[in-house]
């Protein structure tokens, strides 16, 4: 026989999981104008004070911003009243102990990496282990970059701090201080910005789910720590450097992090999952 608190979690679940389909129904609709929306919202993907710019809202854009907003806060209510609903909508796991990093650098470190070879970077984080290729050749500065500060334990225990499930599809991490502003102190240059085509009418490339590219300031060569993981083709101009492929179990995992969602219900910010990295190291092939 089933309990009145056992039916009335049953009863929030299938309400959470009706609020999650209205919200995908209305992510399809925007794709139609992802082209637009991507040239507006490519800010999320810089690092520096930038990040947090506000980005205006066409019409269209408010009426999804809000309706998105009202099934969160509908959610959210579930969630006081069932403790069991709360924790589905959060599915990882809490961090390992530590601090992230405060150090920093004034120079982009030697050039040693080995240009012939392969290397992989594994996320051990709280939602799964995500693990990407690296190509040394077409991004040298880059993969030497997150070789070494992945030696400096620079990435253990950093959030991955912004989620965005609206007009371009990314998970952003990197940053020490969770505030997208955090840098290791030292700038590397752009590279592989032909990888993805040349740019057509709209000023922008289709990125595959599965890349990982560096987030910028917006200016040429001003990249630092902080990089983005697409977990579906998403459009942006041929600005940030691409260098790596996420494995297909890396993928699961993106996908279970962006299926939680942003926090408040809005279509870019913090994701309600908890993703931290606990430890990150890179091994050449």
């Amino acid at each position: 026989m089933v309990t009145k608190d056992e039916r009335r979690r049953q009863l929030a679940r299938e309400k959470y999981e009706r609020q999650q389909q209205r919200r995908a129904e209305q992510q399809k609709k925007a794709r139609k104008r992802n082209a637009a929306v991507a040239a507006g919202l490519a800010v999320v993907l810089v690092a520096g004070g930038a990040a947090w710019a506000s980005v205006g809202l066409t019409e269209e854009e408010k009426t999804l911003t809000d309706a998105s907003a009202e099934a969160s806060a509908e959610a959210s209510a579930e969630a006081s009243a069932s403790p069991s609903a709360r924790l589905e909508q959060d599915p990882c796991g809490k961090p390992a102990k530590g601090k992230a990093a405060t150090k920093t650098w004034k120079k982009e470190p030697a050039l040693d990496v080995d240009a012939s070879a392969k290397y992989t970077m594994e996320l051990r984080t709280t939602c799964g282990d995500i693990s990407f290729t690296m190509d040394a050749e077409k991004a040298p500065h880059t993969v030497n970059s997150f070789a070494f500060l992945a030696g400096e334990k620079y990435f253990d225990h950093t959030k991955c701090h912004r989620l965005t499930t609206s007009g371009i599809y990314v998970l952003q991490c990197g940053d020490p201080t969770g505030s997208g502003s955090g840098g290791p102190g030292y700038n590397i240059p752009d590279e592989n910005l032909d990888a993805l085509g040349k740019p057509g009418g709209t000023g922008t490339v289709k990125y595959p789910a599965g890349t990982v590219a560096m987030a910028n300031t917006g200016q040429k060569d001003s990249g630092g720590s902080q990089f983005f993981l697409v977990y579906r083709e998403t459009e942006l101009p041929p600005s940030y450097t691409p260098f790596g492929t996420v494995s297909e179990d890396g993928m699961k995992v993106l996908k279970k992090i962006a299926d939680a969602g942003v926090q408040g219900g809005g279509g870019d910010g913090a994701p309600v999952a908890t993703v931290v990295i606990d430890e990150a190291t890179v091994k050449k092939a």
